[in-house]
């Protein structure tokens, strides 16, 4: 997953705002674990309304606070702020792991291309193969809040799967009742990780009215 980012910088949102910008920094907080890639401005009404839901979904996850063990879990602000000021407010009360691009980096843009982001605010999920887990999360987030990682690890496969065998992962037996369905709600096709599905209630930009970003 680190490779996503490789030859680039990632800053970690706390007060130093320290650097990751070596490949082992990166590997260290990006692999072997899902990723979110959270695409926001703060001059958009919808990320700011938005953003407290996905800091308690993160901090429920990722917070020492609230479990045992943090969450296989990282998440990345890729921000299209039209301003430097503009992007550090609205990271202010953000939570100290999330992670950010630089403003100056044009791989903010870049990404939102590559994934094909038209409306804002969109959460991109990763498998930590890199392939899309889906597309935007944003609509299952407020709906099942922290529930739905537990879905995500399941149909990501990350979690007793990792053990088996490379022989017996095609005829491994599902874990539970639910996982063909996972399986088939989140299906991964890796010929087209940019392809986008519409949210539920409407087609594109029917929530935000924002046409195309990138």
């Amino acid at each position: 997953m680190s490779s996503l980012f490789s030859g680039h910088i990632l800053i970690r949102n706390n007060s130093d705002q320290d650097e990751l910008d070596t490949e082992v920094e990166l590997s260290h907080r990006l692999d072997n674990r899902l990723v979110l890639l959270f695409f926001g401005a703060g001059s958009c009404p919808q990320c700011q309304a938005f953003a407290p839901v996905l800091r308690d979904f993160f901090v429920r996850l990722t917070d020492e606070f609230y479990v045992l063990r943090a969450a296989q879990l990282a998440l990345v602000y890729v921000s299209q702020d039209p301003t430097e000021e503009q992007q550090d407010l609205f990271l202010r009360d953000m939570p100290k792991k999330w992670l950010f691009l630089p403003f100056e980096d044009d791989l903010r843009r870049d990404l939102g291309r590559r994934f094909s982001v038209q409306r804002l605010p969109a959460v991109v999920v990763l498998k930590p193969g890199g392939d899309v887990l889906t597309h935007d999360a944003t609509d299952e987030i407020q709906r099942l809040g922290p529930t739905c990682f537990a879905n995500w690890l399941e149909a990501a496969e990350v979690l007793d799967r990792s053990f088996l065998q490379p022989e017996d992962l095609d005829d491994a037996a599902p874990r539970s009742l639910t996982e063909p369905l996972r399986r088939r709600k989140y299906r991964v096709d890796p010929a087209a990780p940019g392809t986008r599905g519409s949210r539920e209630g409407g087609g594109p930009g029917a929530e935000s009215g924002v046409g195309r970003l990138f």
